[in-house]
């Protein structure tokens, strides 16, 4: 039998090794997960008593735990002083020196919780941050963050709606209404369409004052101007205080919160 020359069987080896490999699949095309579709929630009316909910449609965490917070501390039943309102008011507890030394004698609460609306503050009333105590007055400001989603009147009813609601469930307290602070427009501070808005809803809201129950009282006027903008040595941001800013709402209701928690 004729032997197959070297060259010809390494060749054919080759070609049978070949025909029997198989091909790797490729790696398989990463898949993104779909993004999850934006939650839509209906509009909130500014007078309606409403949680506050965050982009997934749940209920914002931080706002119900600040919540329970506040409802703990009045079931302890000693304030004798509230205020009521947005992150401005909430901005008290980082300035605890000024807050001590003009409201330390009235056994003082801070219930303010940023971002809130006129329908948080409602719902926060309504549901137990004004029950198990009898204070001698309260402190309300709120509406600045119902500027971009609600008219003047919108906003003036919401007011008007908290005001007759601390009326309900504490007839003795006397209620210090403040107008909504002045803010700027960013980055100069000028005063702008938002700031003409909530100028439509101090005038509204100063009708609330009956001279008896209810005072209204206005101190924007006490927040420097420097060619028609605000400063930021007193409002940083033109809209939150500054250390400054914060004794100035101190020395500018000192009098008359004085009178009325007699």
């Amino acid at each position: 039998m004729k032997r197959i020359p070297l060259y010809f069987a390494a060749l054919l080896f080759t070609s049978l090794s070949a025909s029997g490999q198989t091909t790797a699949p490729a790696p398989a095309t990463p898949t993104t997960a779909p993004a999850a579709p934006a939650v839509v929630l209906p509009p909130q009316k500014a007078d309606v008593p409403a949680e506050k909910f965050g982009p997934d449609g749940k209920v914002n965490p931080g706002f119900l735990a600040a919540h329970d917070r506040f409802v703990k501390q009045a079931q302890e039943g000693k304030a004798q002083l509230v205020f009521l309102g947005d992150s401005i008011t909430a901005g008290w507890g980082s300035n605890k020196p000024i807050w001590d030394k003009a409201f330390g004698a009235y056994t003082p609460v801070n219930f303010g919780i940023g971002g809130d609306r006129t329908q948080h503050v409602l719902w926060r009333i309504t549901n137990g941050e004004l029950d198990g105590i009898t204070p001698k007055a309260a402190v309300l400001m709120i509406g600045t963050n119902n500027v971009g989603s609600n008219t003047p009147e919108e906003i003036a009813k919401g007011v008007t709606v908290i005001v007759e609601t601390i009326r309900a469930k504490q007839p003795q307290a006397k209620i210090l209404l403040l107008a909504v602070f002045p803010r700027g427009d960013k980055p100069t501070g000028k005063l702008g369409a938002a700031n003409e808005k909530l100028t439509q809803v101090n005038a509204i809201i100063a009708k609330l004052d009956d001279g008896k129950h209810i005072h209204f009282l206005d101190i924007g006027s006490k927040f420097p101007l420097v060619d028609g903008a605000l400063t930021p040595e007193v409002m940083p941001d033109f809209l939150h205080l500054s250390p400054a800013g914060y004794q100035i709402w101190a020395d500018a209701i000192g009098p008359k919160l004085a009178e009325l928690m007699q």
